[in-house]
């Protein structure tokens, strides 16, 4: 980032948070305050063959690295622009003879370039690495056991020519990496492919109603400014109207959960009480947590804990296959019995679902895109986006795909009025959490103009567009159709 970029944001000490971001202008939604690439990022292990290492898209061939045999890349200038950060990772691969984990690699990343620049602190940046809080003390025994066993296994990997750093200094970037860690998101933002630190993002603060949203974009960014070459970047974009002095915040932790449970996971991952409105005040708990009444009557409570326990064991198995690339592996998990279901587990259960057969469908390129409608049904994803729209901010970036998902569902199934809707309602949320350049953004601009096409036939011509969709399903993959002309008709 450069100091330029950052002239809509200042630092200063928030009461009860300590340092923060604050607004030197007044913004409104869309708006970005400031454009950050990473001091380091890394490909999650389990994707290395997958993922280009310098600017983390997915593609069905990548070159591999000639000597360590461990990096990938897009094509020779991915592998050009990654050099300064692969060159010690390289070496060391070869001497270490095994591939540490995830977090190790980033903390060798990170000491390389302390090495190579001598500072912690990018060129632009509001704050060092240095600077920013590790909460080691704070860990609880079981966690400080394990960082030294990360710390004794990253200094048999560290080469002995590079500058050596003491056991304290490695143990506190390990620190904020597992507290100031980014999750590093595929080209099309639709899979968590790595992990990056991004100094400037770190010092925004938590709240569960947040006015900023954060986007990974990893598209064209020499046409944005040549200093991000292929290197992806994070964007820090306004939710809605912020004026000057007021504090920005971001979500830590996805709201669709009930506040003691945000509590919890902010406490273990993050080590600080959320004292934000809604967790004081249990805003939307009761509709989170509201379930299905079987002619007006509620079910057992112990139904209820039942289904609970059945779906948050349902979702850490579909995340879980997930993060590993297994999406044959995990189908609709919810027994058709059981109907009563807290809102909150049923709209991340379907959104989860749809997102494992959407993977499935891009990685089998035989499979027909009609086919998501089976996982889930085209009404369940209905009332699923339905309790969406009522939980989250109505610019949350996760709103924007579940509606973009909900649409296309329809889409597929030939309801083109409700999907041609829908398609136009999450474009409009992803132009103010993505912007218009963000790759995402561009395929839903274009989803968006073929429905409204199809949409036109439709009204025209019912019988037509019915024949015309049913011969594509039947004879190849969904494809985009051209737009008939009024003689064919």
């Amino acid at each position: 980032a450069t100091p330029e970029s950052m002239e809509s944001v200042e630092v200063f000490q928030s009461e009860g948070k300590g340092r923060g971001l604050r607004a030197t202008r007044e913004l409104w939604a869309g708006d970005v305050l400031f454009a950050e690439p990473s001091f380091a990022a890394v490909v999650f292990n389990s994707l290395t063959q997958l993922v280009c290492h310098t600017c983390f898209a997915r593609q069905p061939k990548l070159q591999r690295c000639g000597q360590c045999k461990f990096a990938h890349y897009c094509d020779r200038t991915c592998q050009r622009e990654g050099w300064a950060e692969h060159k010690g990772e390289c070496s060391a691969i070869k001497k270490y003879g095994q591939t540490p984990n995830e977090n190790a690699r980033l903390a060798a990343r990170v000491l390389w370039r302390i090495e190579r620049e001598g500072s912690s602190q990018a060129e632009g940046s509001l704050t060092s690495l240095d600077e920013l809080e590790d909460h080691v003390a704070d860990m609880p025994e079981e966690d400080r056991k394990e960082l030294k066993i990360d710390v004794h296994n990253f200094l048999d990997y560290w080469p002995p020519h590079s500058r050596q750093f003491g056991v304290e200094y490695i143990s506190h970037i390990f620190g904020v990496i597992n507290c100031n860690g980014f999750t590093v998101s595929d080209q099309r933002g639709l899979q968590a492919v790595g992990v990056g630190l991004f100094p400037n993002l770190c010092l925004v603060n938590h709240d569960c109603w947040p006015n900023c949203s954060v986007i990974l974009n990893n598209g064209n960014h020499a046409a944005v400014n040549s200093l991000f070459h292929t290197q992806m970047r994070i964007e820090l974009r306004a939710l809605g109207k912020i004026s000057p002095g007021e504090e920005l915040t971001v979500s830590y932790v996805d709201f669709l959960s009930v506040g003691a449970d945000r509590r919890r996971q902010l406490r273990q991952q993050y080590f600080f009480e959320c004292s934000c409105e809604h967790c004081a005040k249990g805003i939307k708990d009761d509709l989170m947590m509201a379930v299905k009444e079987e002619e007006g009557k509620k079910p057992p409570e112990e139904v209820v804990k039942e289904v609970l326990e059945f779906s948050q064991k349902a979702l850490e198995k579909i995340e879980k296959e997930r993060s590993e690339g297994n999406y044959q592996e995990v189908q609709h998990p919810c027994p058709q019995q059981i109907t009563p279901r807290p809102r909150v587990q049923g709209s991340r259960q379907y959104q989860q679902d749809f997102d494992m057969a959407l993977q499935l469908v891009l990685k089998e390129k035989g499979v027909c895109a009609a086919q998501l409608v089976a996982v889930p049904a085209s009404g369940d994803r209905q009332k699923a986006n339905i309790s969406h729209r009522k939980l989250y901010h109505p610019n949350n970036a996760q709103l924007g795909m579940a509606t973009m998902r909900a649409g296309v569902t329809h889409w597929h199934a030939g309801l083109i009025e409700v999907g041609h809707s829908m398609i136009c309602k999450a474009y409009a949320i992803l132009l103010v959490t993505h912007g218009p350049t963000h790759p995402i953004t561009k395929d839903l601009e274009a989803m968006r103009m073929q429905t409204e096409m199809e949409l036109r036939m439709f009204q025209q011509n019912e019988f037509v567009y019915y024949s015309m969709r049913e011969a594509a399903l039947k004879n190849q993959p969904m494809k985009m159709m051209a737009e008939p002309t009024q003689e064919a008709l």
